[in-house]
């Protein structure tokens, strides 16, 4: 149910054209469980989700707090450029990397755009990590507050 329940969570981020109440609606009993998860989950995100909506908020848990900030973008677009002290976990090896990600510690995710560190998000929370938050801003808004990059 998990895996199914993921499944669906990252093909609406994806942005497949499936129309989930459509969709839902041609299934059996199986499909109200999946809507009720679904109904579970999106009621229990936080308001303060994307808590970390500027630069100065991320500049502040980076001085304390024993923070890790992940790149989920490539390794190559990691290498042309990073908000310094971030380690490279690219988005579609997120799963096969959750050694490097702890649960006991803040951690903080961030892309380009914001779109690849949404499904990253999403996929640790379904994991059960509650210490992971993203940074909506991004690389490009990190970088639009005029603060440094690492190559």
């Amino acid at each position: 149910m998990k895996k199914l329940f993921l499944t669906l969570i990252l093909a609406c981020f994806c942005s497949f054209s499936i129309a989930l109440p459509s969709a839902l609606a041609s299934h059996t009993a199986d499909s109200v469980e999946v809507f009720e998860a679904i109904d579970e989950f999106l009621t229990s995100i936080p308001a303060d989700y994307h808590k970390l909506g500027d630069t100065q908020a991320l500049k502040g848990l980076m001085t304390k707090d024993n923070l890790l900030v992940i790149d989920v973008r490539e390794p190559s677009e990691y290498a042309d450029g990073h908000i310094p002290t971030a380690i490279n976990i690219p988005l579609r090896t997120i799963s096969q990397n959750l050694n490097q990600i702890p649960k006991n510690r803040p951690v903080v995710l961030y892309c380009s755009s914001g779109y690849r560190t949404a499904m990253a998000l999403t996929s640790l929370q379904l994991l059960g990590y509650d210490n992971v938050q993203s940074f909506p801003p991004s690389l490009a808004g990190w970088q639009a507050a005029g603060e440094p990059i690492e190559p």
